[in-house]
């Protein structure tokens, strides 16, 4: 079984975001940038399921300029068979995205397509979605917990009641949540090995597919500070300050 990972370059979730002084985006300058952590367990997942016999190859995809064949590096690194970058200037928005891996999909045929839910930068939550939509596959969406067995895909979601086991015919497309695996670290060895697995660089017009802007970024403002706590002394001074400061109840 070959099982295709898509993998997001983001800003470390460790680093600080900054915003460009002009409001027109996030500053992205000498910032450390890795893998998207839900695509992190998405690779983690796919590799799991190649050391168990099930899967015999992981291809790792990458969408965005030349720096992101770093993060294809790292899913080679953790135990992907080999990469592709689809060359874009920028980081396209989700529809596009969802096209271009549409395109990759049906040229390479994986039976199972593994993405995190969501980036932790555009925070969308839907190319996953919009790529089953395109394909016309079956999806289980927010995974914790995946099983393959008899041509089908087990996968136990995680929805707002608690939580949720489907079963999905094969070719399928499935999302991970946080609690699907913890993710390991690439071992030196393995960085060393990953720089001689193939990694293959196409272009949107290789794929056929034309980008197209479907929305527009107005302004990126930084959250607002808090202000700091205050100590009361009493319950009566608490519900005081409730009502006529706060003015929340």
């Amino acid at each position: 079984m070959k099982i295709l990972v898509a993998v997001k370059r983001v800003i470390d979730y460790n680093a600080k975001v900054r915003v460009k002084p002009d409001n027109t985006d996030v500053d992205l300058a000498n910032t450390k940038m890795a893998i998207n952590p839900f695509c992190e367990i998405a690779v983690e997942e796919a590799i799991r399921l190649k050391e168990a016999g099930t899967a015999s190859e992981v291809i790792a995809v990458s969408i965005g300029p030349k720096a992101c064949q770093e993060q294809i590096r790292t899913a080679l690194a953790l135990g992907a068979d080999r990469g592709i970058q689809i060359e874009t200037e920028d980081s396209p928005e989700s529809l596009n995205v969802a096209k271009l891996l549409a395109k990759v999909i049906e040229e390479e045929k994986p039976e199972l397509v593994i993405m995190g839910k969501q980036a932790i930068d555009s925070d969308n939550n839907q190319t996953g979605q919009m790529l089953a939509a395109l394909l016309d596959m079956p999806q289980g969406t927010f995974a914790s917990e995946v099983q393959i067995a008899d041509g089908k895909a087990h996968v136990t979601r995680e929805v707002d009641g608690g939580l949720q086991t489907i079963a999905i015919n094969l070719p399928a497309i499935v999302t991970t949540d946080l609690r699907l695996n913890e993710p390991r670290y690439a071992s030196l060895p393995n960085i060393m090995k990953a720089k001689r697995k193939p990694l293959d660089v196409k272009t949107p017009a290789d794929l056929g597919v034309e980008l197209k802007q479907h929305t527009l970024l107005v302004k990126v403002t930084p959250p607002a500070e808090r202000s700091a706590g205050v100590l009361v002394n009493s319950v009566d001074e608490l519900v005081e300050k409730l009502k006529n400061e706060a003015k929340v109840i």
